[in-house]
């Protein structure tokens, strides 16, 4: 029943934008941690951006800063990855995660063991 649900993938050229969703179902987001990760073929999953509990802490892979944005909507029940500038090698299928280890602490997650709940991962290809 509590599960992620993803939306907003798909194929743009390089220097596009697209904003990646996650809506929870079956519960709140409210106080837990939030992770976005991606995985290429053949490559490990890696960890894009991350956000605490109480959204007072963001951190973000260096690959990715200051193109992507991690944020939620209380209101919405939904996290998102904003994504601009986008280059081919962001091509990877992203996954959101949340983990209830946020009510306990208020940091970053950022290893996949720690998240509880993962969406079930939409495709993102960047090419010309």
């Amino acid at each position: 029943q509590r599960r992620l649900v993803q939306a907003g993938g798909g194929l743009v050229q390089p220097g596009e934008s697209l904003r990646l969703s996650c809506a929870a179902s079956g519960f709140t987001l409210e106080g837990y941690a939030i992770g976005w990760f991606r995985q290429a073929p053949g490559k490990e999953r890696e960890g894009v951006s991350f956000v605490s509990s109480s959204n007072e802490t963001t951190v973000y892979a260096e690959s990715v800063r200051g193109r992507f944005t991690i944020s939620r909507d209380s209101a919405k029940n939904t996290a998102y990855l904003q994504m601009n500038s986008l280059k081919p090698e962001d091509t990877a299928v992203y996954y959101c995660a949340a983990s209830f280890r946020g009510f306990a602490v208020d940091v970053v997650l950022v290893l996949p063991y720690e998240y509880d709940y993962w969406g079930q991962g939409t495709q993102v290809t960047v090419s010309s």
